[in-house]
């Protein structure tokens, strides 16, 4: 009897034991199930974290594109106001450049003077053409400018109708040194004639110069080397009449 009381009590002890034993491990699971969900949480808040910290430095990057964009817009509104205004002095300085051309060769010696009016008139058209932009309009008035300077600069030949002081126009082989000297004979080479801003026409030279005169159409011509051709040539062609 005794002993059947001390196996029941083992056994309640055992079941206590057991249930114990069970309790532990169910708080054990739950604890590493907690700790789990602790942990991952953590890692989440940490992945978290590193988005808004990303987020920031994006919204920091944008907001600094957006400034220099606002600083870029205000320059480029400001080189716009500037360019107006630009334009609105550069149509009448190309106006004023076309006519100080104009005047130019009015005024100087007759050197290829119905290319240098050609070129003129085809300036002023140019003017009024809305499909041609400014910037190329003053290209062309530049290059015009160019080309005039150039004819003080060179020896060169080319052909041409002169008018005589009687009234009668021949063609001409004409030989300009610059804008210092202009000389025309005829095709035959029997008559020379230079220009004169004194008289403000051609004058005809002295047949004992017609030698010398030949040899600045040979050097403009190529078929003689600059070094023959001395500015006494024209200096006497001239006497002291050309500029």
């Amino acid at each position: 009897m005794l002993s059947t009381a001390y196996a029941n009590e083992f056994n309640a002890a055992q079941a206590i034991q057991n249930k114990t034993n069970s309790n532990s491990i169910q708080s054990q699971m739950n604890i590493d199930t907690s700790s789990q969900a602790a942990i991952k949480l953590r890692a989440e808040i940490e992945q978290l974290k590193q988005q808004v910290n990303d987020l920031t430095i994006y919204r920091n990057h944008l907001s600094a594109m957006i400034e220099n964009q606002n600083q870029e817009k205000t320059s480029i509104n400001t080189q716009i106001g500037e360019i107006n205004q630009t334009r609105q002095g550069l149509v009448p300085l190309m106006y004023q450049m076309i006519d100080g051309l104009k005047q130019i060769i009015a005024t100087s010696k007759p050197i290829q003077i119905e290319q240098r009016e050609a070129r003129v008139t085809k300036l002023q058209a140019l003017m009024s053409q809305a499909d041609v932009s400014d910037a190329e309009k003053y290209r062309q008035i530049i290059e015009a400018y160019q080309i005039e300077l150039d004819y003080g600069n060179k020896l060169q030949q080319y052909q041409s109708q002169i008018g005589l002081s009687s009234g009668k126009k021949i063609e001409a082989q004409i030989v300009h040194l610059g804008k210092v000297a202009l000389i025309a004979r005829n095709p035959d080479h029997s008559q020379y004639w230079f220009w004169s801003d004194k008289a403000n026409g051609w004058v005809p030279a002295d047949s004992s110069t017609y030698q010398s005169l030949n040899q600045a159409y040979l050097v403009a011509s190529k078929q003689e080397t600059p070094s023959l051709l001395t500015l006494p040539v024209s200096l006497n062609v001239a006497k002291g009449e050309m500029k």
